[in-house]
């Protein structure tokens, strides 16, 4: 890949992952898997954002609880919220027992309903007991996991817009970026991503860089087995998946970094 294409691909990534002025200027399938491939670059910019706010408030005298809050809420606020909408929405639409076609009509509502409301508030507060306690164990150890779930949150992305997961809606951001990613380049930047999130955890010791690719490892699995249902029920992945996809992994990952000492 030229310089030119690679230059769109960050610029989708940044642009569509996130919302730090970058200027999308191409939207079509080579820029789009340009962008999910550099889905996960994207990711590491938010957790290095979360890992920082939550150090400094550790730094200025906060407890844990308070930098986990934080390190929870940058990733929303860099987002604009719309994978915390996208949880949201498909927990509506998979919560609703209804075919296909109704289920894809109340996950376009603006409204959340119960099913999302509950998954909202139970992710938030898996990710946020998650982080109070790996920064109450120790700074390091907090802000790895930080990094390592918002990295991991993205990379699921890349592995769900691979070639042959298909696109429930002919149209909106889940039909421009479906099946975009060739399968061996989705499964390259996996295992970087994997090498990647070990070798920042080999901070914590040959334990930590063992427990960070694992959490990886299984967020993915966690991620995949979601993308599979919603597949089944919708036809496809939409924009609201994807954000349901990027969610969960990084809940799976927290969660897997909060087991041990």
């Amino acid at each position: 890949m030229s310089r030119t294409p690679a230059l769109h691909g960050l610029r989708f990534a940044f642009g569509t992952l996130t919302v730090l002025p970058v200027r999308v200027h191409r939207w079509d399938r080579e820029a789009a898997r340009g962008g999910m491939l550099n889905a996960p670059v994207a990711g590491l910019a938010v957790g290095v954002c979360a890992a920082g706010l939550g150090l400094l408030l550790l730094l200025l005298g906060a407890g844990p609880l308070l930098a986990a809050v934080a390190s929870v809420a940058v990733p929303a606020a860099l987002t604009r919220g719309l994978h915390l909408d996208g949880l949201a929405d498909t927990a509506d639409g998979l919560g609703s027992g209804k075919p296909a076609e109704d289920a894809l009509r109340i996950m376009k509502r603006s409204d959340i309903g119960p099913f999302g409301v509950i998954t909202l508030l139970l992710v938030l507060l898996a990710q946020v007991a998650a982080l109070a306690q790996l920064y109450g164990d120790s700074w390091t150890r907090g802000a790895t996991a930080a990094l390592t779930s918002a990295v991991a949150a993205r990379l699921a992305l890349t592995l769900a817009a691979r070639t042959g997961v298909p696109a429930a809606r002919p149209e909106g951001l889940g039909a421009a970026v479906a099946g975009v990613v060739p399968v061996p380049g989705a499964l390259a930047v996996a295992a970087a991503v994997t090498v990647a999130s070990a070798a920042w955890g080999a901070a914590l010791g040959p334990y930590g860089a063992l427990r960070a690719a694992a959490a990886v490892a299984l967020s993915l699995a966690a991620a995949e087995l979601l993308s599979r249902h919603c597949v089944r029920r919708f036809g496809g992945v939409t924009g609201d998946v994807f954000g349901a996809l990027a969610e969960t992994a990084a809940t799976s990952a927290l969660v897997v970094l909060s087991f041990g000492r």
